[in-house]
């Protein structure tokens, strides 16, 4: 072989064990995501299915991503099942939340501000943004 790794090489079956872990992660997560907003529908208009989605990620990140640190023998694979891919799936509201308390936590004001702000505003102007284009894009006589 001469130098090349083989195609199955131990490092490549880790990467792809990791891969199918996020991937399996990931199809429950969206799954659950789903289910869980179809059942907490409201007739006020409030999206409380995706508040209270996003809410429960936040917690389960913020337990899950502390657990494994003080927890030191848990293995990559199940940080990336559960962690990348489920709730990684289930809300990314959960990793901005995480993110910036991590921000502040390292002193970090300025950027924390500055990414709750912008991910904020853009957020909202991007779903506006892609609202007008689907709206300009669709067929004569269709309704949103």
């Amino acid at each position: 072989m001469s130098g090349e790794k083989a195609l199955f090489s131990s490092e490549r079956r880790v990467n792809v064990l990791k891969l199918i872990c996020v991937m399996l992660g990931g199809f429950f997560g969206a799954v659950s995501r789903y289910g869980i907003g179809e059942w907490l529908q409201t007739d006020t208009g409030f999206p409380l299915g995706t508040f209270l989605i996003n809410l429960a990620g936040c917690f389960s990140l913020g337990w899950f991503l502390t657990f494994i640190t003080i927890r030191k023998y848990i293995k990559s694979e199940i940080t990336l099942l559960i962690g990348t891919g489920f709730i990684g799936s289930f809300t990314t509201f959960s990793t901005f939340s995480l993110e910036t308390i991590l921000l502040f936590h390292a002193g970090q004001t300025f950027y924390a501000v500055l990414y709750i702000l912008s991910s904020i505003i853009f957020g909202i102007l991007l779903s506006y943004v892609g609202l007008k284009v689907a709206m300009f894009n669709r067929k004569k006589g269709e309704s949103l």
